[in-house]
């Protein structure tokens, strides 16, 4: 991905992703801000699905304050910063056991990617992302790829619906899979919001690519940046956009569009996640 990058990185007019930077009109970030919104409250009610599923008494104000607080420093510090660390501590200090804390974040995780598999699998059967030659993957593999992500997620459906055991022991944990009901819910508001992503990307890039394509290269970038573990996918997102869509928009419009979109998806929500922290600890000091 590296190599990817400095290689489409020489290529840039700098000065003309500025020009586009400034060309935005108020109306199109104000309209991106709006759906950034919509996805982070999104991502925030996974912790409200967990507060049902483990059924702790925190209010549902304070799950909210803490998953908001907890998806913005994953975003920019990744899982282990924002997802992990930041909820045991917050959560612990609310009362909340170790046990009950985990099973929320794995909800929440499992819930994020429950609609990712369903939408990158509709992707990959598609077919209508070619990778480049030089990534060295075979055209018949992505739609394998695609039924193996479908079945990865009917799996776990299945489960929830009563297909298997209802409970099972990890590490000393009794864990029972959420009713048919959750899972339904956790289905829905994943593929929502990754909906909503894939469209601020679409909206920023204005429209100039069809939205299941930009929709299909965002789920792709999303699964490279996880498995290099690079905080906030830097780079990874842009390396991707850049080798799969160059061809159809100018890079320096393409660069402009995903810079503008981590500033507003990933640094704006940061700042007021800081303030509520810092508060948070103070009270927590008192």
């Amino acid at each position: 991905m590296a190599v990817l990058l400095i290689e489409q990185v020489g290529k840039i007019e700098w000065d003309r992703v500025l020009q586009s930077l400034r060309a935005y009109s108020p109306w199109t970030l104000a309209a991106a801000a709006g759906l950034a919104i919509v996805s982070h409250l999104l991502f925030g009610a996974f912790d409200q699905l967990g507060r049902r599923y483990v059924g702790h008494r925190l209010g549902a104000g304070q799950v909210a304050v803490i998953a908001g607080v907890c998806y913005a420093f994953t975003l920019n510090l990744g899982a282990l910063v924002g997802g992990v660390a930041f909820r045991y501590r917050l959560y612990s200090r609310l009362g909340l056991s170790a046990p009950d804390i985990t099973k929320i974040y794995a909800l929440s995780v499992v819930t994020n990617w429950l609609g990712y598999l369903i939408l990158l699998g509709a992707v990959l059967v598609w077919g209508g992302i070619q990778p480049p030659r030089q990534w060295g993957v075979p055209a018949g593999v992505l739609p394998v790829a695609g039924i193996a992500a479908w079945i990865v997620a009917a799996a776990y459906l299945a489960m929830c619906a009563g297909a298997g055991r209802r409970r099972f022991t990890l590490r000393g944990v009794e864990i029972a899979w959420p009713r048919w009901p959750m899972a339904l819910a956790q289905l829905a508001m994943s593929i929502a919001n990754w909906l909503v992503m894939g469209l601020i990307i679409h909206l920023l890039l204005g429209s100039r690519v069809d939205y299941p394509m930009v929709l299909g290269v965002m789920l792709i970038s999303a699964v490279a940046g996880a498995l290099t573990h690079v905080p906030a996918g830097l780079g990874v997102l842009e390396a991707v956009f850049l080798a799969l869509l160059s061809g159809r928009i100018p890079a320096h419009e393409l660069l402009a569009g995903l810079l503008a979109y981590r500033a507003i998806y990933y640094l704006c929500p940061l700042v007021p996640a800081v303030v509520l922290y810092a508060v948070l600890e103070a009270r927590a000091r008192r």
